[in-house]
């Protein structure tokens, strides 16, 4: 998996960076195949903007923007919207290939069905 961390007009300490760091490599938990994680922080008007671009095998690319006044609140909110993103994706996935087939809903030919009328 590839990961970038680029900053705009804003100075990455090495605390925020290994925050950043720490939820990327929490996202595999979810057991897709991530190919790469783009992170953007950039310095806007009022306040900052965090950027989550990850990009899964087989599947439409999740982007997650949050802006907020604080710089860790901001990343925390994109981290946790990230994991709600990945989690849903992951979640119908399983469903999809647990699913019943038609065959296991057919009724039995054995039995003969009685019709009231």
């Amino acid at each position: 998996m590839n990961t970038q961390i680029r900053t705009k007009n804003i100075t990455l300490t090495e605390h925020t960076k290994a925050h950043v760091d720490l939820a990327i490599q929490n996202f595999t938990k979810f057991g897709l195949e991530l190919t790469t994680v783009n992170t953007i922080i950039e310095k806007e008007k009022k306040g900052v903007k965090v950027e989550f671009d990850i990009h899964i095998a087989h599947h439409a690319p999740v982007v997650i923007s949050q802006n907020d006044d604080s710089l860790d609140a901001a990343i925390d909110l994109a981290i946790d919207r990230a994991n709600k993103a990945l989690r849903r994706l992951h979640d119908k996935a399983v469903t999809h290939r647990g699913s019943e087939s038609i065959k296991s809903l057919e009724v039995d030919s054995t039995e003969p069905v009685k019709a009231t009328v």
